[in-house]
């Protein structure tokens, strides 16, 4: 199994969770002098055409990504950057990373409950089921004084 990493593919969408995914994927890529692609997912209705001029969303995404390449910069982290309109945003992140023969992906995953169990967000789940490459997941920390799940 080849142990180099050539190249990181970070989905990033405008949360909190974008920069603790960019710092990792950027320490990570010191060791083998990795490429890295930040990514931003439009998706689109089933009721429209994958095409369709989403304007304001094509704004924001690209606003998000000058933002985390700013970000990326200042921290010393040479970055690029890529938008797309996909169906789901989880399977465009697996195609990309083939696509783009990706080894690496990190993702920030926010904090969150379903059924008062720790779950992982659909978008994440996607990734590690069908992800060729190995996937890292950056959760954000626990709210402020939450107490962990059932005492564990």
């Amino acid at each position: 199994m080849e142990n180099k990493v050539k190249r990181i593919l970070v989905p990033v969408e405008g949360a909190s969770t974008d920069h603790e995914s960019i710092v990792l994927a950027c320490a990570l890529s010191k060791r083998d002098k990795s490429e890295i692609l930040l990514l931003y997912v439009i998706e689109v209705r089933r009721n429209l055409p994958i095409d369709a001029e989403m304007t304001q969303e094509i704004e924001h995404g690209e606003a998000v990504l000058d933002k985390v390449q700013r970000f990326a910069d200042k921290i010393g982290c040479r970055v690029q950057t890529d938008l797309l309109q996909a169906r789901e945003a989880g399977a465009a992140i697996v195609n990309e990373a083939v696509e783009r023969d990706a080894q690496l992906i990190v993702m920030g995953v926010p904090y969150m409950e379903k059924f008062g169990e720790y779950a992982v967000e659909a978008r994440a789940q996607y990734v590690l089921e069908h992800a060729g490459c190995r996937v890292i997941l950056a959760r954000e920390p626990l709210p402020q004084g939450q107490p962990v799940l059932n005492g564990r």
